[in-house]
Formats: C-alpha cells, sequence, structure tokens
C-alpha cells in the first residue's frame, strides 16, 4: 500500500485531503485543555494502553493511501498495539482507540471534517472535537453516531469504562486568572 510520507516539523504536519497541513502553534487554553485531557487519560489508561500528545499516526482508511495525522491526544489500547516494535510503536500504523482534536479558531471545517472521516474509517472507536472558545466538545463515533457533550459536567463514554473527563473542571481551569 502506498503511503504519504512527511518531514518531522514544529508544529506536526499531516496530509489532509490531498495536501500538506501544519498543525497551528497552540496558545494557552489549547495547551491547558491538552495537558488536562492527556493528564486525566493517562491516570485511566495504566495498564490499558499508552496515552500521547501531538502522537502521529499513520492512518489508512480502507482502499486509501496511508498517511499521518497527529491528534492533540491520543489513546491506544494494549490490544491495538502489542503486536507492533520498532518504528510502528513510534508512529503506528494502526488507528488510536480515542483521538482527542483541540480546535483552533484557524482550523478550516472541511479540514476538520475530513481528519474525522479518515479516524472514524481508519477505526477510532471515540473521537473528540474540544473547542477552548466556545467551551463545545462533540463525540464521534464509527457507527455515524454524534453526541454534544456538556463542557459543565463529567463526561463518561460507556465504551470506556471508569474513563471520566471533568470538562467542567477542565473549561474552570482555563477561566482562572
Amino acid at each position: 500500500m502506498h503511503e504519504i510520507v512527511l518531514p518531522e516539523a514544529k508544529p506536526a504536519l499531516e496530509w489532509v485531503d490531498g495536501r500538506v497541513v501544519q498543525k497551528v502553534s497552540p496558545k494557552r487554553r489549547h495547551a491547558i485543555l491538552q495537558a488536562a485531557i492527556a493528564s486525566t487519560l493517562r491516570a485511566w489508561a495504566s495498564g490499558r494502553g499508552e496515552v500521547g500528545s501531538e502522537w502521529r499516526f499513520r492512518l489508512a482508511p480502507p482502499s486509501e493511501v496511508r498517511r499521518p495525522l497527529v491528534p492533540d491526544v491520543a489513546f491506544l489500547s494494549t490490544e491495538r498495539s502489542r503486536h507492533l516494535t520498532g518504528e510502528d510503536r513510534e508512529t503506528p500504523p494502526v488507528a488510536p482507540d480515542l483521538a482527542v482534536e483541540i480546535l483552533s479558531p484557524d482550523d478550516r471545517r472541511a479540514d476538520v471534517d475530513e481528519k474525522r472521516r479518515v479516524y472514524m474509517a481508519s477505526g477510532v472507536r471515540l473521537l473528540l472535537h474540544v473547542d477552548p472558545e466556545t467551551e463545545r466538545i462533540e463525540a464521534y463515533r464509527p457507527n455515524g453516531a454524534f453526541e454534544e457533550v456538556s463542557a459543565r459536567a463529567t463526561y463518561e463514554p460507556a465504551d470506556f469504562p471508569g474513563l471520566a473527563l471533568p470538562f467542567d473542571a477542565f473549561f474552570h481551569e482555563l477561566d482562572r486568572d
């Protein structure tokens, strides 16, 4: 299968809708949310898998070219990663189980939608779009299910038993002076 390979860069490069897109350099709200979500996921993931931020995955929807996407936060289960070795552990050729994209004001809606399509077609079990400006959270699943998650509550996705993402606390932290 053909694979798009992009050079390492800061911020990371992704292949979206047939072109190279550089991730936006995060600002305060983005960075704080990313750290809080990653920390909460990391505590939950102990014994279940690995959590990383800005972790490059090489995704290939069926009958499509493999391409890099870099979720802001990702959880990859031990079940999905146990067969990976060497470089494949560093840049997995499998989808993360859970991917979090923290939206930036400069994100093009068409790019966000295309990345969601690729994540879902590649096997992501749960994709969260978190908008720090509007405090809106959207949860997507591969079966087409969509739900808007309350930013003033704790989100406990049933397909990840024991996981509790306290978005109310995450957003409260952003409001501090």
